[in-house]
């Protein structure tokens, strides 16, 4: 499986067929004003990246619940939506608390816009966001012990899950592989999802990182439900379907939409928490 950055174009197409589930060549190259040869290149590059499937006259979601997409080219997947969500997230840390931080290429992104905040104490499982977090002179980081996944950075196992299990956070904020349509949120490594659990139980309000894509995106290892989340923050506004669980699980809705600031969208169900208010 190659490692492929998608272009513009090429994000474009995935970004589709995410919405869709399912679409033909030709409607892809009337979307994005392309001949078929040029749509037929790009699927083939994204179908050996593994991020596509083709079939005959098409493309589709790939169908895997047990691997993840290859880490550089989630790097790049949805990168404007990643940094509006990591913008809103930041907007709602307030100086002074203490975060952990988890796997992903949105937690990263947050850890980005983090580095202007003051007096915080983060916890991380993430060499990526210890990178990032490093030098940042008013921040105390600490990184988990465990086992380092080569792909990534990430840092998981028992040792993780254990010494994640020492502390009690204002915020716990974690990345998700998918949130299927009964509410279950899901991963593909169950090493990656004991650590996501643990951070769950550390953290006094839960906030779930998640772009457009992941929703109704299948894994293979739940990680937990939804009524275990206080907020979702997202780059745009779920599945209709989608509105009822988040309202019965009483999940704030923080919305990163395009050229806007962030809403926070909220119901009568809604956890008392507000983002932003950790105590």
């Amino acid at each position: 499986m190659s490692a492929l950055i998608p272009n513009p174009r090429q994000d474009g197409m995935l970004a589709t067929v995410l919405e869709l589930g399912s679409v033909t060549v030709e409607a892809l190259a009337e979307r994005f004003g392309v001949t078929l040869q040029t749509v037929r290149r790009d699927v083939k590059l994204l179908s050996d990246a593994g991020l596509l499937a083709r079939f005959h006259g098409g493309v589709r979601l790939p169908a895997s619940t047990t691997e993840n997409i290859a880490y550089r080219a989630r790097q790049a997947l949805n990168e404007e939506a990643k940094r509006r969500i990591a913008r809103a997230v930041a907007q709602a840390v307030p100086d002074g608390c203490s975060l952990i931080l988890n796997i992903g290429t949105t937690t990263e992104a947050i850890a980005r816009e983090l580095l202007k905040h003051r007096g915080l104490r983060v916890i991380t499982n993430n060499l990526n966001v210890a990178a990032i977090l490093s030098d940042h002179p008013d921040c105390e980081l600490i990184v988990a012990g465990g086992l380092v996944r080569p792909r990534d950075r990430a840092i998981i196992g028992e040792a993780t899950v254990e010494f994640i299990g020492q502390f009690r956070v204002d915020i716990g904020v974690i990345g998700i592989s998918g949130i299927e349509a009964d509410g279950t949120l899901r991963d593909f490594d169950y090493r990656e999802v004991k650590v996501a659990q643990a951070i769950i139980r550390a953290s006094r309000q839960v906030w779930l990182a998640a772009d457009h894509s992941k929703f109704n995106r299948p894994a293979m290892v739940e990680v937990g439900r939804l009524s275990q989340i206080d907020t979702l923050f997202t780059d745009s506004a779920p599945p209709a379907a989608f509105n009822a669980l988040l309202a019965e699980a009483g999940v704030g809705c923080m919305i990163a939409a395009p050229g806007t600031a962030a809403a926070f969208n909220s119901s009568d169900s809604a956890k008392d928490n507000a983002p932003g208010d950790p105590t």
